[in-house]
């Protein structure tokens, strides 16, 4: 009769346990769920900076490159922090932000370009970089001016206003720059209008 009794008990134990170990369950869910923070819009995506409103009335291009070769076998890299395309049917050939350019002459030269904005003149095939340019050469001089043109399809690189230039000989001042091919088919860094060469003999000597 014990052990009957025994069982009996043991049944029925396992029968409630049955039932109340998921009701206990559900209730903690529950009590988690109405206990938890209380969600903020705000807060859902903190790094969603991004104005879809302006992005959709001024569409832009984010860190755009262009890399071609000129027809004398120059290779032409252009990267710019952004881009404006321009609008269809007018005039406007939008506008490019914190532009770098890099011409690699066939030969091993190269001439590194870096300016505030710049634009592309479609009919002209070239670039215009403005807001203060510098230009690098691997012979050795560094330029500052207004502004360039580079050529897209052949290398020419012209200066738009002054030019303040240093180099092996020392300081450089010119009304005008080039930068292309002469008749033998190299390359040359040519100063013009009214230049002025202050010479700087090398320290030593």
């Amino acid at each position: 009769m014990a052990l009957a009794r025994l069982d009996n008990f043991h049944s029925r134990l396992v029968l409630w346990l049955k039932i109340v170990l998921p009701l206990v369950a559900l209730a903690l869910l529950a009590t988690l769920f109405l206990l938890g923070r209380k969600v903020q819009p705000e807060d859902a995506i903190p790094y969603a900076t991004v104005d879809v409103e302006d992005r959709l009335r001024e569409p832009r291009l984010t860190q755009p490159e262009y890399a071609g070769m000129t027809n004398d076998g120059a290779a032409l890299t252009i990267k710019a922090a952004e881009a404006r395309p321009g609008v269809a049917g007018s005039t406007d050939a939008g506008q490019a932000k914190a532009l770098s350019a890099l011409l690699e002459m066939p030969q091993g030269g190269t001439a590194a370009m870096m300016a505030g904005a710049g634009r592309l003149d479609a009919e002209g095939d070239r670039v215009v970089l403005t807001d203060g340019v510098s230009l690098t050469t691997s012979t050795g001089y560094r330029l500052t001016m207004p502004g360039v043109t580079v050529g897209l399809t052949q290398t020419d690189v012209t200066s738009q206003g002054a030019v303040l230039a240093s180099g092996p000989l020392g300081r450089i001042e010119a009304g005008g720059m080039h930068l292309g091919q002469d008749a033998a088919g190299g390359y040359i860094l040519d100063f013009t209008q009214g230049v002025r060469l202050i010479y700087l003999p090398p320290k030593g000597n």
